[in-house]
């Protein structure tokens, strides 16, 4: 399967961070109209410095991280570089994706966390409404583009995480900070449902993101349980740099229905806990319960790759233990800036490194569609992934004929 053929079929993406997918060009750009200084001021040399093609470890992956939320400040910012993820995207065929931000890092005394989901909603919005005014889509000859936005709640930060946090930290000074954790999930929780259900925004659900290690879902139990009430979707990031202990929480006590990465899910050494007597039959256990209840695994291989020297040859990665379990999978970029990626590039790492035939391709992206948490209604949510398997069965015979899959 060659790069055209992959970049022209219809994909989602359900695991992309805003703040890790700006244009390098319009990171230069307003850098230096917010006076944000930088390592270098030419895509050449910020590739060099910072958004590389391989990093030592996480901690140099999550620097670029600094750059990118520094002009992530204004509801102008937001929704310029909303607008231009949501165009990438839709150049490279992706007709569905799910923006995730923490609005809590860019809210402020001007701008509050609603009003950073406002921001990132009109630049998406406008990106689809030019998309689906083209005539192959309004004469139903491709299926349109959509979107949500999920916002992501932080398990452990400090008041120079953002303006935001610290104000929240002095506001609460007397506090448990793990306390405090939990109240900022809660308020992040209640304005996401406003944006949701009194605004009619689409911001189709929570995450929950950063270090598992030493910081457990639990305290942010309180958040997921009301977004639990409020018909909030749930994805996690769990197992990623914590045993698969990490993504049992994240299942059954915040209702995770996806799993951000999900590294661990299948690997016995991977296991913390000393009560759990055999860690075989435990991630056994764990994958059915998984794979049986249709959890997807958000899957995202060169973040992995630059992250984990273990993935470093990619070969092994867990997606093909995933892929044999009958796990529900979906390729995902993570960054596409920071990781310097495409969802065409993952989806041709994927099929090259793990044998993929057509008909295990077909699979991934289906559940790319129906594992989404699409803001429409169901019934809305049942046409579009109708019409964009149709659409894959389109291209796959212009490009291999009346052949049957593979």
């Amino acid at each position: 399967m060659n790069h055209a053929f992959l970049k022209k079929l219809p994909k989602t993406d359900l695991h992309l961070h805003l703040d890790g997918s700006i244009r390098l060009s319009t990171l230069i750009e307003l850098a230096r109209e917010s006076g944000v200084e930088l390592p270098s001021f030419t895509e050449e040399g910020l590739r060099e410095t910072v958004f590389k093609d391989n990093y030592r470890d996480l901690n140099e992956y999550l620097t670029g991280f600094a750059y990118t939320n520094a002009v992530m400040k204004t509801r102008e910012q937001l929704e310029r570089i909303s607008y231009e993820v949501a165009v990438d995207n839709q150049q490279e065929g992706v007709r569905y994706i799910e923006v995730r931000f923490a609005p809590q890092l860019h809210a402020s005394e001007e701008m509050d966390i609603i009003d950073c989901i406002r921001a990132v909603n009109d630049g998406l919005l406008r990106a689809k409404e030019e998309f689906n005014s083209r005539v192959e889509v309004v004469d139903g000859l491709e299926p349109p583009f959509h979107y949500g936005i999920i916002s992501c709640a932080i398990r452990f930060f400090t008041p120079a995480f953002s303006d935001w946090f610290r104000r929240f930290f002095k506001m609460h000074s007397f506090t448990d900070r793990e306390r405090v954790f939990a109240l900022a999930s809660l308020e992040l929780e209640e304005a996401v449902a406003r944006a949701r259900w009194e605004e009619e925004l689409p911001a189709v659900g929570i995450d929950l993101a950063g270090s598992e290690a030493g910081w457990p879902a639990l305290n942010h139990l309180e958040a997921f349980t009301k977004a639990q009430g409020h018909f909030l979707r749930k994805t996690v990031h769990a197992g990623e740099a914590y045993g698969p202990e990490s993504i049992y929480q994240a299942i059954t006590d915040l209702y995770a229905e996806r799993i951000g990465h999900g590294l661990t899910l299948l690997d016995p050494a991977s296991v913390q806990s000393p009560y759990i007597k055999d860690p075989e039959k435990y991630v056994d256990a764990l994958a059915s319960y998984v794979a049986d209840r249709r959890i997807t695994v958000e899957v995202c291989l060169t973040s992995n790759q630059q992250t984990n020297p273990a993935y470093r040859d990619l070969s092994n990665h867990p997606f093909r233990k995933m892929m044999e379990k009958k796990l529900s999978v979906t390729i995902c970029t993570d960054n596409r800036t920071i990781s310097n990626t495409t969802v065409t590039k993952e989806l041709h790492k994927a099929v090259n490194t793990f044998d993929l035939t057509r008909y295990n391709l077909k699979n991934i992206l289906v559940y790319g569609f129906k594992r989404s948490f699409f803001p429409g209604r169901y019934d809305e949510k049942r046409l579009f992934v109708r019409q964009c398997m149709e659409y894959f069965e389109k291209i796959e015979q212009e490009y291999f004929g009346e052949d049957s899959p593979e």
